[in-house]
């Protein structure tokens, strides 16, 4: 195995399963990978399964489990943001509690944690990448607080992109339609529709975006990328 400092750093939030276990599945022969996520077990048992992997565990809702989390990092290459939950209902629906949870985990955490890395990232000149969603450019009814988390956190990559050029890190954003996932069968299940994966992008194709912004040479950033399913 190689040696650990030979290879980039990569921190995946919801690292153990869906497109951020995919991002690992493609780092793993070049990265070592720290896998983020909730369950200490689970995100032990996936790191075991890579040739260079450690878990990273937080509740990513918890800010002293993130700056506990965050603060054990000294060296970091890349910050891949791909933890993330979704919520269907009409305005008139959805609750203020509901309100706050999809954008305490799809925003606010993504700007704790990141904010916490920056020394780090930028000691190596390095990249955040967030996949973000188609839903980060169009809304459709019922999808009103999943499309405004994801609409800020576009905002938030074009501002953190525009304000770390001066420091070297690089930062991208991913634009997936919709995606073969746990939580693309949940939105099918609200709305009682029959569920055809092969409608779907694979979690892999998104993977390999990722891959694709994370390999541009060092004068270049990715900036934006969509990915769309070919079946329509």
């Amino acid at each position: 195995m190689d040696n650990l400092d030979n290879r980039p750093h990569v921190l995946i939030t919801g690292g153990t399963r869906g497109i951020g276990r995919a991002v690992a599945e493609e780092l793993a022969p070049t990265h070592h990978l720290l896998i983020g996520g909730r369950d200490r077990d689970l995100a032990a048992a996936v790191a075991a399964s890579f040739p260079s992997a450690e878990p990273f565990v937080a509740d990513l809702t918890s800010g002293d489990d993130v700056a506990a989390a965050a603060g054990r990092i000294d060296r970091l290459d890349a910050l891949v943001h791909s933890a993330g939950i979704t919520a269907m209902g009409t305005v008139e629906e959805l609750s203020r509690q509901t309100w706050r949870e999809i954008l305490e985990v799809n925003v606010v955490a993504v700007a704790d944690l990141t904010s916490r890395l920056l020394p780090a990232l930028r000691r190596a000149r390095g990249q955040v990448v967030l996949i973000n969603s188609g839903s980060g450019f169009f809304t459709n009814p019922g999808n009103s607080v999943y499309s405004a988390s994801k609409f800020a956190l576009r905002a938030f990559a074009d501002t953190l992109r525009e304000e770390e050029r001066q420091h070297g890190v690089r930062v991208t954003s991913i634009h997936p339609g919709k995606v073969d996932t746990d939580m693309q069968r949940q939105i099918v299940g609200h709305q009682g529709g029959d569920y055809r994966a092969d409608a779907y992008l694979t979690p892999e194709s998104v993977a390999r975006a990722v891959v694709f912004a994370l390999g541009a040479t060092p004068e270049a950033q990715v900036e934006s990328l969509n990915v769309r399913p070919m079946a329509t």
